[in-house]
């Protein structure tokens, strides 16, 4: 980038004002994908059904190909297979299974940065299998496409690596919300689970992407909740109905985790039976046992929403609530596990709706009327499920209060989440999104305290000038080493100068890790940070003081995830025993002065550990050709020879 564009990518990079305008286009670019993805399922389904939507009128043929009778229940998902797993592992291989753990991965592990055709194939790909019968949902895809969209963006505009998470956590919101019209809902699973941390610059950043993307598909969607189809009204009419609803949070914490544990061994059989033949072909050939799945129950086909409208309006006997509750946990994971492209938080939901509805149900008998109506149990167990599988309480009770538009149902649900959340943690390490990273030996969890390493900036570890030092305007004059401008007046004060050098500048809006480099090439003595705009010093860095907020950082980390921290070195810190580190400055008549350092004969059972030329350290290279003049450090077994001078402190 160069000119007029190269200066607007340095704005982008450089304040909050750019990294809010990224947010902005991000929110704009993941609503529109929500729209092309939505409509993409749905022209994918009605060329394979018939219909936009299919699965909730039962048993019935396709539209478009009668001639095939109930035999396309079979035939379809596997032809959808036969498309869309070649197009998988022909270009993103990462865009097959449920998207939210590659996503995390990416903003743990990799500063963010996600292939940008991830997207194109995720969208692709999902589409053709949920529109051919795979039992998945379509959060997963959006989330990986907003992702991977904003991951490119800020991967072009070259944006430091905690502000290119803070982005993919924004693609991830806004994707969330244009597609369920779910704004908090997004913020919360952009900042919950896949930046999973807190702070006011995520914070707002995803909020702001959250709102644009909403406010760019109302207009297509309209702004009704989401499941406006569920009853209205629904209400708790006396406080010990919280007792029957503590124990639907249990049960529905035990489904979720069910739900976690059948998915992996579904997968895991499947890689059994597969082990050895081509995997771009098993979507297809998996395809058959799932159509056979979907012609017994012909309602899983698909995400499954109009299945659950009509769960809620009480049109399914209790004994069929419960044969889809167990159906989807075993279609959703037969999808995943043939190779299938789609997310679980649909499935979750539709889970939760048909056993809550069979436990309203079951009440309903018993308790009778005091009971309530037993669609506010299929809206408790709806987040409880998802909670426990996911362990994302705050986005549970978000998703589940914004998609039915009923604020009225806050306390339930949030009694629910609680419970199914604390469920789940006692009983399991992983969820189900990172379980699949915990079988590839990411564990995302554990490594947190390290991580936020990555988020340091300078401004975070230099010491700062009080005031600010001014850059002149054109340049200035140097110093130059024994001498220049202010040779004399440095002379008079302390002594003559030995040496100058122009330091090269870090800026303020640079991440640690990026500039770790320079400070380990050219800052021995510490380096200056510069402001964005380039008119102010603002401080010094050395690398003491880097050294001193890694220290803190990972010790407050430590605090927050529960690690044990190392503990504190009562006393003075003792030597080490038996040894000196030695400094010796090679001298012009000496027998090292022209020899390699692993040639010079140091005294015995000693090592050298550095060596410092003029300002240069470097490493106890072996063929380093010694100089007079250069000082090396050698760590010496017992007392050092008469002589010898200890290191200065540098």
């Amino acid at each position: 980038m160069t000119g007029l564009s190269g200066r607007g990518a340095a704005w982008l990079r450089a304040g909050r004002g750019g990294l809010f305008v990224l947010a902005l286009v991000v929110g704009v670019g993941s609503g529109l994908g929500a729209v092309v993805f939505r409509y993409l399922i749905y022209f994918v389904t009605w060329l394979a059904t018939g219909h936009a939507q299919f699965g909730q009128d039962g048993r019935v043929p396709s539209g478009h190909l009668p001639w095939l009778g109930l035999a396309f229940y079979v035939v379809i998902p596997a032809v959808g297979g036969l498309v869309y797993g070649p197009v998988i592992y022909r270009w993103a291989r990462e865009a097959r299974g449920h998207g939210v753990p590659e996503v995390m991965a990416a903003v743990a592990d990799n500063g963010g940065r996600i292939r940008p055709q991830v997207s194109v194939v995720k969208a692709l790909a999902s589409a053709l299998c949920i529109g051919s019968g795979g039992s998945v949902g379509r959060e997963g895809p959006i989330v990986q496409i907003g992702s991977a969209l904003a991951s490119s963006i800020g991967q072009w505009v070259k944006v430091p690596e905690n502000r290119l998470r803070i982005m993919v956590a924004c693609g991830a919101a806004g994707g969330i919300s244009a597609t369920f019209n779910a704004p908090i809902t997004g913020v919360f699973f952009g900042v919950e689970i896949i930046l999973r941390e807190f702070s006011i610059d995520a914070l707002f950043t995803v909020m702001l992407s959250s709102m644009i993307a909403n406010l760019t598909v109302e207009p297509i969607f309209g702004s009704k909740p989401f499941l406006s189809g569920f009853p209205s009204g629904i209400a708790l009419h006396h406080p010990a109905t919280y007792l029957l609803v503590a124990v639907l949070a249990v049960l529905a914490g035990l489904i979720g985790l069910a739900f976690k544990t059948v998915l992996y061994k579904i997968e895991d059989l499947c890689d059994l039976v597969w082990r050895g033949r081509p995997e771009w072909a098993r979507p297809a050939v998996g395809g058959i046992v799932l159509g056979l799945l979907l012609l017994a129950i012909p309602e899983l086909y698909g995400v499954g929403y109009p299945v659950m409208d009509k769960a809620t309006a009480g049109e399914y006997a209790l004994w069929f609530l419960i044969v889809l509750a167990f159906g989807k946990i075993v279609a959703t994971s037969l999808t995943i596990g043939i190779g299938g492209s789609g997310g679980i938080f649909a499935p979750s939901l539709f889970i939760g709706v048909t056993s809550g509805m069979a436990y309203g149900e079951i009440v309903n008998h018993i308790v009778g009327p005091a009971a309530g109506q037993p669609a506010l149990y299929a809206v408790v167990a709806m987040g409880a499920v998802f909670t426990s599988a996911t362990r994302a309480p705050l986005t549970s009770l978000a998703s589940v209060v914004e998609m039915t538009g009923d604020f009225s149902l806050t306390l339930p649900v949030m009694l629910a989440v609680a419970i199914a959340s604390a469920l789940s943690r006692a009983l399991s390490y992983g969820t189900i999104y990172t379980t699949k990273l915990l079988r590839r030996g990411t564990d995302i969890d554990r490594t947190a305290p390290w991580r936020v390493l990555a988020d340091l900036k300078i401004t975070d570890v230099m010491r700062p000038f009080r005031p600010a030092l001014a850059v002149p305007r054109g340049g200035a004059g140097h110093a130059g080493a024994g001498g220049g401008t202010d040779a004399p007046d440095l002379a008079a004060i302390a002594g003559p100068v030995t040496f100058a050098q122009d330091p090269q500048v870090l800026y303020d809006s640079e991440s640690l890790p990026q500039v770790l480099g320079q400070l380990e090439r050219y800052g021995r003595d510490g380096l200056p940070v510069l402001s964005a705009d380039g008119r102010r010093v603002e401080g010094w860095v050395t690398g003491t003081d880097v050294l001193s907020a890694m220290a803190g950082r990972i010790g407050a980390a430590q605090a927050r995830t529960g690690v044990p921290a190392a503990p504190p070195s009562a006393g003075a810190p003792a030597p080490l025993p038996g040894y000196r580190a030695v400094e010796v400055t090679v001298g012009a008549g000496s027998q090292a002065a022209g020899r390699k350092l692993g040639d010079v004969a140091w005294p015995a059972g000693s090592a050298p550990v550095s060596v410092l030329r003029g300002r240069e350290f470097s490493p106890p290279d072996p063929v380093l050709t010694l100089a007079p003049g250069d000082r090396v450090v050698l760590l010496v077994p017992g007392v050092p020879e008469a002589g010898a001078v200890p290191p200065a402190g540098r």
